[in-house]
């Protein structure tokens, strides 16, 4: 897609929950309503318990969803994602976000993101403080909140994350967008837009619904997203 994010509020649908069979048709369906960033949760069995995809779903995808105009956004929650950041951005990745948790290296992470090519994130579990990120500040564009534990699609939104989001956006500079991811749908979605943030990663509200257009179409009218 080049250049940077996309402008505005807007809500991300997570293929970690689509029909793998169907992956390109679910992806243009939420396309065709509206949606512009597809993002693509990758998890190693490490950092987080199960295994989900790598830069192959995103070379597969990247061609179709860049020709529609839209932006692949990669979260990796794996151990040490330094290591994988170039095969990412190889693959098609617009951003990658790295976990704070993940690495002990996090400006060289995040500095391999932006020499990669790529929109560099950092993204925080529920536990980590925000006032932890701050040191990192200048290197990151995205800061990705998790609202749930990582790992598993379909948990509760964390109810105390709003507040987490709003100190979050009173510790960043603007610029930076605040992505939340977990638990979010058209209830949660509009909560967490109040509280700052820019982007809503939603899988399972999206992708588990009968008409998945339709659902996103609901999470983005509730977070006021374009």
């Amino acid at each position: 897609m080049g250049g940077g994010l996309p402008e505005g509020r807007r809500v991300a649908p997570s293929i970690l929950a689509a029909d793998w069979s169907r992956m390109w048709e679910q992806v243009k369906s939420v396309m065709d309503a509206g949606a512009r960033v597809i993002h693509v949760d990758v998890m190693d069995g490490h950092f987080v318990p199960p295994i989900s995809m790598g830069p192959q779903m995103v070379e597969a995808l990247s061609d179709h969803v860049h020709d529609a105009g839209g932006w692949l956004d990669v979260h990796l929650m794996i151990d040490r994602p330094e290591h994988q950041v170039e095969s990412f951005a190889r693959a098609g990745a617009d951003s990658i976000n790295i976990h704070w948790e993940a690495t002990p290296h996090v400006h060289y992470a995040l500095k391999a993101v932006r020499d990669a090519g790529c929109v560099p994130g950092l993204a925080i579990n529920p536990a980590t403080p925000p006032e932890a990120v701050t040191a990192a500040a200048d290197m990151f564009e995205i800061l990705l909140c998790m609202t749930v534990n990582p790992g598993w699609g379909g948990q509760p939104f964390i109810e105390t994350s709003t507040d987490k989001i709003q100190r979050l956006r009173s510790l960043l500079p603007d610029r930076v967008a605040i992505t939340v991811d977990g638990g979010i749908d058209a209830q949660t979605a509009g909560r967490c837009s109040g509280a700052g943030a820019r982007l809503f990663v939603a899988g399972s509200a999206v992708f588990g619904a009968a008409d998945p257009a339709e659902a996103y179409t609901q999470i983005a009218v509730a977070a006021g997203a374009s």
